[in-house]
């Protein structure tokens, strides 16, 4: 029987709320967005629309393992509770280490940083999210005192200006992004300014682009804040009240204008038009995200921002203020409970004597951390020199995603012990783990989240767990009852878990911390099961929740007032040079999440983006000698990658931007991470993602081709290869350095099996020109083609990868199979563009010709493209 569950997205942290119909039998979700849920009322990203299409259990890690073979439950936790202990004993609590995930629920969360930080002693607990939003965390602390996001998702629509800094909110928070949208369609005063090197689809409401320099965001806020003073455009009073430490801000902001606009590439004009429109509104709203966080300077950029806002008073009101669009769907519960290793719980840290021992206390333990454990590279660079002997990882993949990744990989190569928690069997990280432990995912998991504006919402289980896996609070719990701390890891549930956790945000409080949800601290079962979404602080001054922070000018820092943080701006720490002449930029695609463990299983979502790409302006390509769709090689100090070219105006020149999501399971040659330096932020521990010195050249293969198989297949001797699931079709990409000695055999040994059915084998060959192609049809149906070229003059994969969805070719089909063209009168729909209905580029250009379309709304009316999640909408209008 069917039912239907409300739960919460586990992508970015937005934090939409999801409506899941239910078929326990054929164990399939029918998705939809929650209209109820004030992160989204209803409405989807092309991601969270695909969630259905990512709960298969093939590739799930079902069963525990032991080095590499299947085991009992017992002997993994058995293992990884006597790895820790010996490694303690023989070596002290700092050998140990656990890095976690902001894909874990809050519950998870707390329960490992208790027994890391609580009780084995040590601060070695981080996570992934120390990636994204540490620098954000750094500067909200030394500007108020506390980790606080002050404003909410309400203030888009009231505010006058909404300025995106380093957030392409388009693609990486698609939902808030069409919300932003529709507030500027409805009221087209709204200014809407895009500041980011690249133009990315979110220029797509802009009123104004400006295509700042890499690395000099904190000069141009620090003239903003030069400016506000000129013009008299601030506000005394609020600074004279609420605020400390202006005049050494605004005494190192003092830069000549012509100087500020040629420091950060930009239009004289451009600059001025900018800095008057912030003046001149008074509901101003700055959203950053990993543009301004991954930087070796994030910090200091993040308080050059609030500096602006403190100095016009516009925080913590309707309509304005700074606020940080979080990359993860839990990386704001992870900073709740301590997730970073700086932090202790309940928004308390090692920085306060104080908050140690109140902890402690609350905890009931002798043995609590007295300082700071690692941050995320410093805890892999422990590792790889030996001082870390045992670590734990949990729900992420820092083989890839870490910067520096080659070296990550040669650490968990060379440690004593690494148990690997997740639901997927096979990643990069899972690939070097002693203990495989099996996690629930997402449709299994039962907990809560917080996303970006505070909320927390529940995270339901939609199934039963698959297989022998198990929710990551129980299995940390396992292992501290195992180490000997029984007493204090006694849950059965989560809602037990939660309760001590909002217990502890209002232990010895009294507002003096801005982390409270103690009006949860004596929940039941009941009210936890039916929990709605609610933000944080939810105490006895604001049972319901409060939206924003600050509106009465009082702050948690010592004097109660906010500070100015006097930012010189510094350039990025790696410049360019004759070796490593460019930039490379790195970040998330539209339809993709993370390292692909769950997207790359939905089909609909490999197709916008199906391989890796470097985008490249046209002035460069000429200089590298870089051809469009062809491939390039790029390398820098610590590594070197394959992509496709894509030559964009849209690109910086002197810049290269990459995607992030590439892995070794999905392609050869793919892995971002390998590029990226390890400079991290001396104040945030966060790494510097966006600016990596490297070089590109022409990757110039003996031959390249495809495969489109309806069969998974083994396909790993060519040099290079990605591959991607399609609808009922596996999609390869190749190429080679040297030629098999014969290509039929090459083909046969890779397509062919001992399936039964009839089998049909169709065949070409041009050996003068390097050409091979063929078709293998069993009973009918396309099982397999491969189309081989000496250069990259190969036909478009659409029409082909269509065919695998017939049940059988017609006879036009198969004459026209080899050409890799479909017959005269068959439409080829081209490459997707909305991924949420599977449409096509082709399919648009013929219903604007036929049809008359004049916008993005006729194509929606006419073919739905565009009004699902509307991230596609920029591409409709470009082909308008």
């Amino acid at each position: 029987m069917n039912k239907t569950i409300q739960t919460t997205c586990p992508y970015c942290g937005v934090g939409c709320g999801i409506s899941a119909k239910v078929d326990d039998v054929h164990h399939r979700l029918n998705i939809s967005g929650d209209t109820s849920h004030p992160a989204n009322f209803g409405r989807l990203c092309s991601k969270g629309s695909a969630l259905g299409e990512t709960v298969e259990l093939k590739g799930r890690l079902l069963q525990p393992q032991v080095y590499g073979r299947e085991t009992s439950w017992t002997q993994a936790l058995d293992l990884v509770a006597d790895s820790f202990i010996r490694a303690i004993e023989k070596y002290g609590a700092d050998a140990v280490a656990i890095y976690g995930s902001g894909q874990l629920l809050t519950e998870d969360y707390y329960v490992a940083n208790k027994l890391m930080k609580g009780f084995i002693g040590s601060g070695n607990m981080d996570t992934n999210s120390r990636l994204c939003m540490s620098s954000s965390v750094a500067g909200h602390k030394r500007a108020f005192g506390s980790d606080t996001v002050p404003g909410c998702y309400d203030d888009f629509e009231q505010a006058e200006m909404i300025i995106l800094i380093g957030s392409n909110a388009a693609w990486c928070h698609p939902v808030s992004f069409q919300r932003i949208r529709a507030a500027k369609e409805a009221n087209p005063a709204l200014k809407i300014v895009v500041i980011d090197p690249r133009r990315t689809a979110s220029c797509d409401i802009a009123d104004l682009h400006l295509a700042l320099a890499s690395g000099s965001d904190a000069a141009l806020f620090n003239g903003l804040l030069h400016f506000l003073s000129e013009q008299n455009a601030l506000d005394s009073a609020y600074i004279k009240t609420h605020t400390e430490g202006f005049a050494e801000a605004l005494d190192v902001a003092g830069i000549d204008r012509e100087q500020l606009a040629d420091f950060c590439g930009l239009d004289k004009d451009d600059l001025q038009r900018f800095y008057d429109w912030f003046a001149g509104h008074k509901k101003v709203m700055s959203l950053y995200s990993q543009g301004i966080n991954q930087s070796a300077s994030g910090t200091d950029k993040v308080n050059a921002i609030i500096n602006c806002h403190l100095a016009t008073g516009s925080i913590g009101k309707p309509g304005c203020g700074p606020f940080s669009l979080t990359g993860q769907p839990n990386a704001m519960g992870g900073r709740e409970v301590g997730g970073l290793s700086h932090q202790l719980a309940a928004h308390m840290d090692f920085s306060n004597a104080d908050d140690i021992d109140r902890v402690a206390r609350f905890w009931n333990t002798a043995n609590i951390a007295q300082k700071p454990g690692y941050s995320a590279v410093d805890l892999f660079d422990a590792i790889y020199d030996g001082n870390i002997k045992a670590v734990w990882i949990m729900g992420t993949n820092p083989v890839v995603s870490l910067p520096n990744a080659n070296k990550v990989k040669l650490a968990l190569q060379r440690c004593e012990f690494v148990a690997v928690s997740d639901c997927i069997k096979d990643t990069d990280t899972t690939a070097l783990a002693h203990v495989l432990l099996p996690a629930q995912g997402w449709s299994e998991k039962d907990g809560t989240v917080t996303n970006s504006e505070r909320r927390i919402s529940r995270q339901r289980a939609l199934f039963k767990p698959a297989g022998s896996a198990k929710p990551d609070w129980w299995i940390i719990t396992q292992v501290a009852r195992r180490m000997g701390f029984e007493q204090a890891f006694h849950y059965q549930s989560p809602v037990e878990i939660f309760r001590e956790h909002a217990a502890l945000s209002g232990f010895e409080n009294n507002g003096l911390r801005d982390f409270d949800i103690s009006a949860f601290a004596d929940m039941t079962r009941h009210d936890y099961d039916g929990l709605q979404p609610t933000q944080w602080p939810v105490n006895q001054a604001y049972p319901q929740g409060r939206a924003r922070f600050f509106e009465d000018g009082q702050f948690f820092t010592e004097s109660g007032k906010a500070q100015f943080i006097a930012v010189t701006p510094r350039r990025p720490v790696n410049l360019p040079d004759q070796t490593y002449p460019l930039i490379l930029n790195t970040g998330r695609l539209r339809d993709q999440w993370h390292t692909m463990t769950r997207t790359a299983i939905a089909a609909q979502l490999n197709q916008h983006k199906p391989e890796s790409f470097v985008e490249v302006h046209p002035v460069d390509a000429e200089r590298y000698g870089l051809v469009a769709n062809t491939l390039a090689s790029i390398e820098s100090l610590l590594g070197a990658m394959i992509a496709r070219i894509q030559i964009t105006g849209s690109q910086q020149q002197g810049s290269l931007f990459v995607p992030m999501h590439w892995t070794e399971q999905y392609a050869s040659r793919g892995r971002m991470g390998a590029l990226v330096n390890a400079v991290v932020d001396p104040l945030s521990k966060q790494p510097e993602s966006k600016h990596t010195p490297v070089r590109i050249k022409a990757y110039q293969p003996a031959w390249q081709g495809f495969i489109l198989s309806r069969r998974e297949l083994s396909i790993s001797d060519p040099d290079y290869w990605v591959k991607m699931k399609g609808e009922q079709v596996y999609r390869y990409e190749l190429a080679g350095m040297t030629l098999p000695e014969n290509w039929q055999a090459w083909a046969q040994q890779n397509l062919c099996d001992s399936a039964g059915g009839t089998a049909q084998w169709q065949e070409y060959q041009d050996a003068a020109r390097g050409n091979y192609r063929a078709a293998r049809i069993v009973n009918h149906q396309l099982e397999s083609v491969v189309f081989i070229a000496a250069e990259s003059a190969l036909p478009e994969r659409n029409w082909l990868l269509s065919l695998f969805t017939k049940i059988e070719l017609e006879k036009a089909e198969r004459m026209a199979l080899l050409t890799g063209k479909p017959p005269l009168g068959v439409v080829d729909v081209g490459t997707i563009v909305c991924a949420c209905f599977n449409v096509g580029e082709l399919t648009i250009q013929n219903a604007i010709r036929e049809q008359g379309l004049k916008t993005h709304q006729d194509v929606g009316v006419c073919l739905k493209a565009g009004t699902n999640c509307g991230s596609c909408v920029p591409e409709i209008k470009a082909l308008l």
